[in-house]
């Protein structure tokens, strides 16, 4: 199947979503929240389970430690933190629709902070170390190849999630006050804790996919770092992005009329993550939420695409001399 037909599959089940999952109507259901911290529960046990009872956590904890040690990683963690206050209080001229927008640039924000983090990490940590030949007195020891790329990759979503974690809640927060207290206090009417809470739990969601996207791209940075530098893997990173949000988009709306160019296009669709895949906007403009089976799609499509990356990452990296 197409990149495009499952991005336009994905779509329709955000769209069956409708009027019926509103903010309110997910705060009221405690059920559907307790589900949701148990597979949250499982994935955390199984992570901890790989942090410290394999060799490739070995990696991925001293991979963590480095990343969140480098100046890049407080720096950008600040910066989000930063801008996310910042929209808190500036007015967006939006006629009523501050909260929506705020929703947008904050998770815009949150995942470029991410996407350039792991990035960051993976050349650092990869790139870096294979051509300062750090990486032969790592496989000297008892760990193979691909133990040590899974580590790496391990170690670095964690890193990412210790940038999430004070970012995201600085988010939440945020999206509470403005929606609660700030808004109707600049128009002249009382403030109210269940909008302020509706709008974090239609937002949250969204959260979870920026994590997912930042996952994808995560994977293709260690895939690409196992063979080529710092700079060219960024830019790469970012064309993928790039690409990955538009051709899918253009593809499935029909306005690539050129015959040539609409192959390249649905051959860039194909290979390249469908990023768009993890884009709410329609539901922060829609004021919807992000329905579960959505949820688990994303996660099964996240999932499935990094671990391609990392196979390829196997293929690239066997063979690559170290000496």
């Amino acid at each position: 199947m197409q990149m495009s037909s499952y991005v336009s599959a994905l779509n329709w089940v955000l769209g069956q979503a409708g009027d019926a999952a509103t903010p309110a109507a997910a705060v009221k259901s405690s059920g559907m929240w307790m589900a949701d911290l148990a597979v949250g529960a499982v994935a955390g046990a199984v992570l901890l389970w790989f942090l410290y009872r394999t060799r490739g956590g070995i990696i991925a904890r001293a991979t963590t430690k480095e990343a969140v040690r480098q100046p890049v990683f407080i720096l950008l963690t600040l910066l989000a933190m930063a801008m996310i206050v910042l929209n808190t209080v500036l007015p967006f001229f939006s006629l009523g629709e501050d909260v929506k927008m705020q929703k947008d640039c904050g998770l815009a924000t949150i995942l470029i902070a991410g996407m350039l983090l792991a990035t960051w990490t993976a050349s650092t940590s990869i790139a870096d170390e294979i051509e300062g030949k750090t990486a032969i007195t790592l496989l000297s020891k008892p760990v193979n190849r691909r133990q040590f790329v899974v580590g790496k990759y391990i170690g670095i979503l964690v890193a990412v999630l210790w940038l999430f974690l004070p970012v995201v809640i600085a988010f939440l927060v945020s999206i509470y006050y403005r929606a609660g207290y700030y808004d109707p206090r600049e128009s002249s009417t009382e403030g109210n804790h269940a909008t302020g809470m509706a709008e974090v739990f239609q937002v949250f969601p969204g959260v979870v996919l920026i994590f997912l996207e930042a996952a994808v791209v995560s994977a293709i940075s260690v895939a690409i770092s196992t063979r080529l530098p710092m700079m060219v893997n960024m830019v790469s990173c970012l064309t993928v992005f790039v690409i990955g949000h538009l051709t899918p988009v253009m593809v499935n709306a029909g306005v690539l009329k050129n015959v040539l160019v609409e192959f390249f296009a649905r051959l860039f669709a194909t290979i390249l993550p469908a990023l768009d895949v993890f884009n709410i906007s329609a539901s922060i403009a829609t004021g919807s939420i992000v329905p579960r089976e959505y949820l688990a799609w994303s996660g099964l499509y996240c999932v499935a695409y990094s671990t391609m990356a990392i196979l390829l990452a196997f293929i690239l990296f066997e063979d690559r001399d170290l000496a």
